[in-house]
């Protein structure tokens, strides 16, 4: 499934399922805890902290798609094609970072 096809089946599904999008403010406070949940997780599971016992079965996958519906909740309230918009931004980064990153003795 491609960006504009993940657009449309959320949008698709807010229509089947939900009453209607919640405002802008409060997506963006839902994507900002979203994101708190993936933090979390990859604070505890990956980084120094020690993970709590109620967090072990927290699936990250599943806390990274809740970030990707919110994500594309935004983009279809304020008329923004994403697809179109990732599209640009990899092809920006594509010829910005080309050689930026292979040239970085940190990354050797």
């Amino acid at each position: 499934m491609n960006i504009k096809d993940a657009q449309l089946t959320v949008d698709n599904w807010i229509k089947d399922h939900g009453v209607r999008y919640f405002n802008e403010l409060t997506n963006m406070a839902q994507l900002t805890e979203e994101v708190g949940e993936v933090a979390r997780i990859i604070a505890r599971r990956y980084g120094e902290q020690s993970e709590k016992e109620s967090d072990k079965g927290k699936d990250l996958g599943e806390e990274l798609a809740d970030v990707l519906f919110v994500v594309l909740c935004l983009a279809n309230q304020t008329g923004v094609d994403l697809q179109k918009a990732f599209d640009a931004k990899l092809d920006l980064k594509t010829k910005r970072d080309h050689d930026r990153h292979q040239n970085n003795k940190k990354l050797k």
